[in-house]
Parts: structure tokens; sequence; C-alpha cells
């Protein structure tokens, strides 16, 4: 959104779930308001930086996973600022026809949108600048509706989003987003969660919330009530880090599968188990 001179209001002195989630990702594009409420996060998970690349490692799986299963168009929500690999990349390993709109709320994401759309020839990759809570103006979008074939299966990626949108309004927007998607069309999600680490992770909801950032964190029955009506896809709903296709950790030099750069996360202590990831399919 521009000011009155023109220019794009980037709401430097207000933090920003996407910024904070560069920050712990070891990236740039963050000002002082997001780097003080990730300094309070981090009180509450010391590891929330591996955390944070749990999230990637599982966009990485599922991503490569749908390929494998044919899926050939993506909308990914909250898609966040743009940090190798992104879905488009993982997406366009496996079928370099693939085509994916990304879907984000924060400026500075537009501000880097063009490393978004930097796909393969045979692809297509598009922006869309619009908030979750926004699903008719997501699907009205002359950006997605150029884009995605609603008459061919359709994933759609909410990645550490959901329970930044508390209550009931939450299930009515993936409902709306799901209902033009054909069978076959799959959600893939993480979310935030007590059940497994409760102290930590209400410590967590409250350092967001302490920086004007609403957050809850859902139990696995909560997570469970947005697949309603979907074939969840094995191992089903399960800590972040324990989600593998049929349970089986998968080869890394297999085609559709791009590895995550090296980094000491690979060496830091086991995160503690803060979410629940899940993808289920349209039946």
């Amino acid at each position: 959104m521009a000011d009155a001179n023109g220019m794009t209001d980037l709401k430097q002195g207000q933090a920003h779930s996407a910024r904070i989630y560069d920050y712990f990702l070891g990236g740039k594009d963050n000002y002082a308001a997001d780097r003080a409420a990730a300094a309070q996060i981090e009180q509450a998970i010391p590891n929330v930086r591996v955390v944070a690349r749990e999230n990637r490692e599982f966009m990485n799986r599922a991503v490569g996973y749908l390929g494998e299963q044919g899926i050939r168009q993506f909308v990914d929500i909250g898609t966040g600022i743009p940090t190798a690999p992104n879905l488009h990349q993982v997406a366009q390993e496996t079928a370099r026809d693939a085509r994916v709109v990304y879907v984000d709320n924060d400026p500075i994401v537009l501000a880097h949108a063009r490393a978004l759309l930097t796909g393969t020839p045979e692809g297509r990759t598009q922006y869309i600048e619009a908030d979750v809570t926004e699903p008719a103006k997501i699907l009205a979008a002359p950006q997605l509706r150029d884009t995605v074939d609603f008459a061919e299966p359709v994933a759609l990626s909410l990645i550490a989003l959901c329970h930044f949108v508390p209550g009931e309004q939450m299930y009515d927007i993936i409902d709306e987003l799901l209902a033009p998607l054909v069978p076959g069309s799959f959600l893939v999600m993480t979310h935030l969660t007590a059940d497994l680490d409760p102290e930590t992770v209400q410590g967590t909801v409250r350092a967001y919330q302490a920086s004007g950032i609403k957050m809850e964190a859902r139990t696995y029955d909560g997570v469970a009530r947005f697949f309603s009506g979907l074939q969840l896809i094995e191992p089903g709903i399960v800590p972040i880090g324990r989600w593998y296709p049929d349970g089986a950790a998968p080869d890394l030099t297999a085609p559709g599968v791009v590895p995550l750069p090296v980094s000491d996360s690979a060496t830091a202590p086991k995160p503690p188990a803060a979410g629940y990831a899940a993808v289920g399919r349209k039946k």
C-alpha cells in the first residue's frame, strides 16, 4: 500500500510475522521492531530458528511429494520473504511447467516479489498482495484466474499461517478457499500447537501478542477440523519434523527434491515439538 507521496508504506515500526520469520531464517529483510519481537519469542523458544527451518523443510518434502502425485498448480498463502528454495523452485524441479501463485500481505514481500517470479520458461509464477482473511479477493484476483486452471487439481499451501487468525474465522476461510478446487486438490498446512510442549508454546503466544500480533495455538482436534472431509495423507497430523510421505524419509538425490542449504541448524539441538504438519486430499 502506498502513502500520500506514492511510496510504499513498509510499516517499519510495527512487527510483522513474515519479517520475524525472515529473521529466524537468517534473512536481512527485517526491522528493529521485528528483531525486538523475535528476541522475546526466542526467550520462550530458544531453538525457534530450528523450528522455522523445520517449516521450510516440511514445505520442501510436501511439495516434492505433491509433484510426484501429478500436481502442477500451487497457491501459497502467507508466502513470506523469498528464501531459497522457494516453493516454485521445488515444484518446478519436479515439473518444469508447474504454476505457482504467491499471496502475502506484507509490502516488503511485494518489494521482493521479483525473486518469486523467476521460474522456468515452461512454468508460471504470479504474486497477489492480499491477506488470508480476504479469501474472496484472493479467489477473484486476475493473477490467480490467469494462472490457475480451476478445472485441474490445485495444492493450497498455508505454512505457519493459520495460527495468526484466532477463532472460528479461519475455518470459514479455509472452506471458502477450498470450495472452488476440484477433487484431487490438496491442503498443505503447518500450525502451532501447545499439545506437545504447553509451557514453551504458551510463552511464544504471549510474546507474539505482546508485539501486537494475534495468535492462537490450536489443539490436535482444532487442526483436524481444517481437514474435515479431506483424506489425510499418511502419516496424518504429526509434529512437523516427523511428516514424511508414507512415513519414509525422502531421497535427497531424487528428482523433485531440492536440498536445503547446509546450515548450523543441522547440528543444533532438537527443537521443541511446537507445531503440527499435515497434507489432505479433497475427495
